[in-house]
């Protein structure tokens, strides 16, 4: 955290429209610098002095695909961190295509997205859900040993770190698997803390490379504990989800990494 701050690294992030402010305050609010370019005409060079790159689904046109691999491409040249966010990849056969193509040409250091969304990526693409993780695939209790060992095979395959975010996060390598229960059931009613997620992974990435996985797993928890601080700040105000995403950004900005320790729900498999 002192090192995001100290460092500010810059996150170039092709994202979606629906959320794209969310995701630079985000970024913001933890000490890094966001821009957000997604032009086929000017990637290359806005990833040359960035840190690191986001590339994020949501609102997906011929153009930004053009733009991702661009981008991709450059940052793995430059040894970047990528993190994909895979959203609604099984909502229509054009993301899933996309997704083929991205998978296929970039080599990316995370992928973050719900349980439907990375069994989508997993399977071949013959899953299929919408942006919201399918209630069938729910990560629980009774199949969190089935999920880890889904995820750890994922990772094998593709060599990035998986992580699939929900009321429980699993973050894995091909070898060992952190698990997090962080996070209220409010986030799933705002858009964004996804994006804004795997945004803030960008900024944590590029200055923790010498333990992905457990930068990742950190960060994922971070996201989740400050939605349980803001979530508490609601609860006592009477107040709704506008305000809930305002404390949101609060605590990405003000949260201290003694409160931090104190409050993550982390546990090594």
């Amino acid at each position: 955290m002192k090192e995001v701050k100290f460092r500010n690294p810059i996150v170039h992030c092709i994202t979606n429209y629906v959320t794209v402010n969310d995701c630079a305050n985000a970024i913001l609010a933890t000490g890094g610098s966001p821009i957000m370019a997604d032009d086929p005409n000017e990637v290359v060079e806005i990833t040359t002095i960035s840190n690191s790159l986001v590339i994020n689904l949501g609102t997906l046109n011929e153009n930004k695909i053009i733009a991702m691999v661009k981008a991709g491409k450059m940052a793995n040249h430059l040894n970047h961190p990528i993190i994909f966010d895979p959203v609604g990849v099984g909502a229509s056969a054009f993301r899933k295509e996309a997704a083929k193509k991205l998978l296929s040409e970039i080599n990316f250091t995370v992928i973050r997205g719900n349980i439907s969304e990375i069994k989508t990526l997993a399977k071949n693409f013959t899953a299929s859900s919408a942006i919201d993780a399918n209630i069938n695939d729910l990560v629980t209790n009774s199949n969190l040993d089935e999920t880890i060992s889904f995820a750890k095979k994922f990772s094998q395959e593709t060599g990035a770190i998986i992580a699939i975010t929900g009321e429980i996060d699993i973050v894995a390598n091909a070898n060992k698997a952190f698990v997090i229960k962080n996070g209220c059931s409010t986030m799933a009613k705002i858009s964004g803390t996804g994006c804004m997620l795997s945004a803030i992974l960008g900024a944590f990435v590029a200055v923790g490379q010498s333990d992905i996985l457990e930068t990742t797993a950190y960060t994922t928890a971070l996201m989740g504990y400050c939605g349980e601080i803001a979530d508490q700040k609601i609860r006592n105000q009477d107040l709704g989800t506008g305000s809930f995403k305002v404390y949101l950004i609060d605590a990405l900005s003000t949260i201290t990494f003694p409160k931090l320790k104190a409050g993550v729900k982390i546990e090594l498999y």
